[in-house]
């Protein structure tokens, strides 16, 4: 479904269910060129077990209309205007990567209305390669090969783990060239990853979250290893941590033991 935001449509999937205002709610934002898709086991389970969800497209993403966020303080401000929009007075947030970044820093401009926080491959300072900064700028499908490479614990994980004919590799990489083909006057890679590589209120934000957080790490993985939450995790006040034998994409690598990570910690 779209929620116009700021003057703008947003894309909201929301499970295959009828979004109703009154149930529990809990909003999941992407990493850099991903989109709303890459939340779709998680996202289609909480919708049949009780809850609201909306699984957006960031602005300038996509199904999304608007103009893409240079940072993480302006993501956040879409996300809180989002719930404003939607007639949400109270959510849980659930954010990959950069998207986690996004969570953090919505929950402490707003914590009375978080009730959850869920970090997923997150770290802070959340520091990108330069070189990657400038592939991204200059040779995107270069740096796209580079992240997919990164981010993935195995290239080719047997077929069984998410089923036959799966390529987690090769959708990533599709996933990416979509999303950076969806928008034409922005750079959404460079401009994702020049909004992580900037951010330095991830500290302040943590001490300000006032609900139960749970942080979601890979063992091995190398886009943001488990010890670069650890400036974040000794700042925490409510804090757990699980760890998944994967690396960075833990929603598609270990889909099933993400699945019940969050549904042990969201409690409707």
């Amino acid at each position: 479904m779209h929620i116009t935001v700021n003057n703008a449509k947003l894309y909201c999937y929301t499970g295959g269910k009828t979004f109703d205002a009154a149930k529990p709610t809990v909003v999941m934002i992407h990493g850099v060129l991903n989109d709303h898709s890459v939340w779709i086991l998680q996202s289609r389970y909480l919708a049949n077990h009780g809850w609201n969800v909306l699984a957006l497209d960031l602005p300038g993403h996509c199904r999304s209309g608007g103009t893409p966020a240079t940072s993480v303080e302006e993501a956040a401000d879409w996300v809180l205007a989002l719930l404003d929009a939607a007639g949400v007075t109270n959510a849980a947030l659930v954010g990959h990567s950069f998207g986690s970044l996004v969570a953090l820093e919505a929950a402490s401009k707003a914590p009375a209305r978080i009730s959850q926080l869920v970090l997923v491959g997150c770290a802070y300072p959340m520091q990108v390669s330069p070189i990657l900064i400038e592939s991204s700028l200059n040779d995107p499908m270069k740096a796209l090969e580079m992240v997919n490479v990164f981010s993935r614990s195995t290239l080719a994980p047997p077929p069984s783990a998410l089923g036959p004919g799966t390529w987690i590799f090769g959708a990533s990489t599709a996933l990416g060239k979509h999303v950076l083909a969806s928008n034409s006057e922005v750079n959404l890679f460079h401009t994702g990853f020049v909004a992580c590589d900037s951010y330095r209120n991830g500290e302040v934000a943590i001490e300000r979250v006032t609900c139960p957080t749970l942080f979601v790490l890979g063992d091995v993985d190398q886009m943001t290893p488990p010890k670069a939450a650890r400036s974040l995790l000794a700042k925490a006040k409510n804090a757990r941590v699980v760890m998944l034998a994967g690396g960075h994409h833990q929603m598609t690598e270990t889909p099933e033991a993400m699945l019940k990570a969050l549904v042990d910690f969201l409690k409707p």
